[in-house]
Parts: structure tokens; C-alpha cells; sequence
């Protein structure tokens, strides 16, 4: 056996369990409506689009065309605060969503709880699931990632949808690949990826692997950054200006010492995020308070929000400690332009908000993480924004280190990105070609973009 036949033996192959796509909403653009069919052909789904591209709408359409066939109750599950978004959607294209607090409000139809409320009841009563916001299962620890793949292990239909992956993190992919009983993370490790020198958290994918990898992952997902990655116009998709400002706060520099030395250590950055906590915040109660704009500020420590609470004019404070149902109700005013202030940090509202009432935003202070930062900035800068978004960094002078990995991650986390939706939107062009070919007997009209 020639080598590349022996690799080609070990490919993983993801197998379909199709659905009839009869409900379509007049409402959704061609390139939705094409993704949506491609997910009932598969029956188990991963859709990992750029943010404002309608995955909510895609979701429950697809989420009515599985309860149409088999009759069973659905399940979405949903971050914090999208809940009550998510129903009002439905109601836009006609789909019928009933908000669950536990197993006993469970209806026939669609039903949507929060991840944090999963405990509460009994998966196996499910015909269908949709992980909404799904990379939030590696936000997770291992205990709970672990109870959501085990209780719908055996659910026939599922789908996944979220924003597009963090390209250099493949444990995403792995998570979702175990979701969808394609295989479990360490099968994918093993096919086609090796450790990178000799870091056992570190994985890159074999030269001669990467192809099939790519071509691998389009059979059970689809990824895209923009319409025209899979031959639409960009027309109707549109950003409008980003407009980012960085506000240096000034330090002083230490004993002995001319100039102020940026912190390099994480002990060094806590020091200097701690000691310019005050100036920061004033800094943004500035912006916040000399503008009748709505206006969200991001921070990341207590003292930080707790500060912006007390210097910005009706600012309303959303803390860890809240009650789940005290988060929700403010986050949705917020979404309703019922609040003009909103103080959160990301790890709380990062996921699955949709806040294009917002054009304004404080980050007053940053972390090392680059997916909290972008996931963040995507809650207002996303498609279906009509104005031009303002970002506002605010730092201290010490932590101009941790700005720059920020930016360096950013670049870096692009040119992959660019790439995994490259190489993924063209392999699904070829996987939506063979799935139809395979499913004819069924009838089913062929998306627009393969005609």
C-alpha cells in the first residue's frame, strides 16, 4: 500500500443522517438559506460564521425542520442573556421558542435554556440540540465540557454554531468534532496533528496532513468570515468604520529609575493595573459622561467596576455575584437602549449578545487574551451595525506590553484565520456537491451557489 493510500485509509469519515428542509423563512439571504439546507443534509452540524451573519436565524430554522420530521422536543442552549434574544428572533420568522427554567417547562416544539441551567433536566428527552455559542464549551472546565458532550451523546440531531474558531487553537475544533460524534479530540490529534517541540500542549497539523484535515473538518462544518467566502456578494454584509482610540494613562517611574519601565511579569502588570485603577476609570467616566450616547465599558477586575459605577452618570453595574436572572434583565435593557450605561466584564457577556444599539465602547484596561478582547469588541462592531463604532483603550503607560501582544496575536490570529476560511469554504463547495449527489433520492433543490 502506497503511503499517502495508507494515510487516506485513517481519515476519519463523518456520516450523515439527513433531514427534509421544508421550512425556509422568506426572510433569509441566500447564502443562510444554503448553509441551513447543508445542515439538514447532514443532520449533525457545526456552523461557525462571523458574527451579525444570522447564525441565530439559521439555528432555528433548522431546529423547526428537525422537529417537523421527528416530532420530538428540541433543546437550544444558550450563553447568559441570549435567551430572551433568541425567542424574540424566532418570532420575527415565525418559529414558536419556549424559554425553560427547568424539565418541567419542557413544551413539544423548541425550547431554549441557559448552559448554566443544563443540570436541571433530562437530556435524553431531546430529538434535537443546538450548542448556541458552542466555542463556550472550552471556556468551560473540563467537568462541565465533559456533561454537555455526555448528555447528548446519543441525540441524533445536533447542531453547533458559533462565531469562527480561534484558528491557533485546535482544541475548539476537537471539542466540537467529540460534540458531533465525529470522533473524540484525541483521535483528531492523533490523525493529523503532532506535538509541537515536544510541548504537550502545543499541537500543529503534519505537513502532509493538512489538506486532508481541512477537507476532514468541511464535512461536518462550515466556516466563514463574510458571504463571498462561498461565492455571494458582500452587498447586504457590510461593516461600517472602526474606529479605535488608545488613551495612555501616565505613570511614574519607579526608584532610581529615569523612565517608566513597562511590566513584563504578571505579578508587575497586576501591580500596574492596580495602582492606575482610579485614573483609568475616570478617564472613562469622561467619555462616558460627556456623551448622551449609549456607551458599554468593558474592565476585568472588581475595583475597576466598581469605580466606573461611581464616577459615570447612571452607569448600571453588572457583577459576577448577580443573580443569573439580575444579569439577564439588565443585559437586555441594555439591548433595548433602556440603559445608556452598562459596566460588564467580558468573562460574564462576551458570548451570544447582540448589541448593535451600541456604538461606543471602553475597554479600561486589557487581559492577555485576544479572544476576549475580539469577542468583546464583536458585541457591537458585528454585521447589521448602521453606525460607525468607537473603541476606546485605556491603559496604563507600564502596560504597553500587554497592548502589543494584543495587536501581534491579532495579526497573527488573521493570517491563520484567513486561511482555516479558505481552505474550509472551498472544500464545503466540493462536500455540498458530493452530500447532494449523495441524498438525490430525497429530492432536495440544490443551493443556489453550486447551481
Amino acid at each position: 500500500m502506497e503511503y499517502l493510500e495508507f494515510i487516506k485509509s485513517k481519515e476519519i469519515v463523518h456520516k450523515n443522517k439527513p433531514i427534509e428542509c421544508l421550512f425556509l423563512p422568506d426572510s433569509l439571504f441566500d447564502f443562510q438559506i444554503d448553509i441551513t439546507k447543508h445542515a439538514c443534509l447532514k443532520g449533525k452540524f457545526a456552523i461557525w460564521a462571523g458574527c451579525g451573519l444570522g447564525k441565530t436565524r439559521m439555528q432555528l430554522t433548522w431546529a423547526e425542520n428537525v422537529y417537523r420530521q421527528i416530532n420530538e422536543p428540541i433543546l437550544i442552549l444558550a450563553p447568559l442573556g441570549v435567551t430572551t434574544q433568541t425567542k424574540k428572533e424566532g418570532e420575527k420568522i415565525g418559529v414558536d421558542v419556549n424559554i425553560c427554567f427547568d424539565e418541567s417547562d419542557v413544551k413539544s416544539g423548541l425550547n431554549i435554556t441557559n448552559y448554566e441551567k443544563l443540570h436541571k433536566f433530562d437530556c435524553s428527552v431531546f430529538g434535537g440540540v443546538v450548542l448556541d455559542e458552542s466555542s463556550i464549551l472550552k471556556n468551560y472546565s473540563g467537568k462541565i465540557k465533559q456533561q454537555i458532550i455526555d448528555s447528548f451523546f446519543n441525540t441524533e440531531y445536533k447542531l453547533c454554531c458559533s462565531a469562527t474558531p480561534s484558528p491557533n487553537d485546535f482544541t475548539e475544533i476537537g471539542n466540537h468534532a467529540e460534540f458531533l460524534n465525529v470522533c473524540s479530540r484525541v483521535e483528531m490529534l492523533a490523525t493529523y496533528f503532532i506535538h509541537d517541540s515536544g510541548a504537550t500542549q502545543k499541537w500543529r497539523l503534519k505537513g502532509h496532513a493538512e489538506k486532508m484535515f481541512f477537507k476532514w473538518v468541511s464535512s461536518w462544518a462550515i466556516m466563514i468570515e463574510k458571504p463571498s467566502d462561498i461565492g455571494y456578494s458582500d452587498e447586504t454584509m457590510k461593516l461600517p468604520p472602526l474606529n479605535m482610540y488608545e488613551h495612555i494613562v501616565k505613570a511614574v517611574p519607579e526608584d532610581g529609575e529615569l523612565f517608566v519601565r513597562c511590566a513584563d511579569t504578571l505579578q508587575e502588570r497586576r501591580q500596574a493595573r492596580n495602582d492606575s485603577i482610579y485614573d483609568r476609570c475616570k478617564l472613562a467616566a469622561d467619555l462616558n459622561n460627556s456623551s448622551k450616547e449609549q456607551f458599554l465599558n468593558w474592565c476585568n477586575l472588581n475595583e475597576e467596576s466598581r469605580t466606573l459605577k461611581q464616577l459615570i452618570d447612571g452607569c448600571v453595574e453588572v457583577t459576577g455575584s448577580d443573580k443569573n436572572e439580575l444579569k439577564e434583565k439588565y443585559m437586555l435593557e441594555f439591548s433595548e437602549n433602556k440603559i445608556q450605561k452598562l459596566t460588564v466584564k467580558p468573562k460574564i457577556a462576551q458570548f451570544g449578545l447582540n448589541w448593535q444599539s451600541c456604538h461606543n465602547m471602553c475597554f479600561v484596561g486589557l487581559s492577555d487574551s485576544f479572544e476576549s478582547f475580539y469577542q468583546a469588541l464583536r458585541r457591537c462592531y458585528r454585521f447589521g451595525q448602521k453606525q460607525p463604532v468607537n473603541v476606546h483603550i485605556i491603559i496604563s503607560e507600564k502596560e504597553g506590553n500587554v497592548l502589543q501582544n494584543i495587536k501581534r496575536k491579532e495579526a497573527d490570529a488573521k493570517k491563520m484565520l484567513d486561511k482555516m476560511v479558505q481552505h474550509i469554504s472551498i472544500n464545503t463547495r466540493d462536500e455540498i456537491k458530493e452530500t447532494i449527489i449523495e441524498n438525490k433520492v430525497n429530492n432536495f433543490k440544490q443551493p443556489k451557489f453550486m447551481r
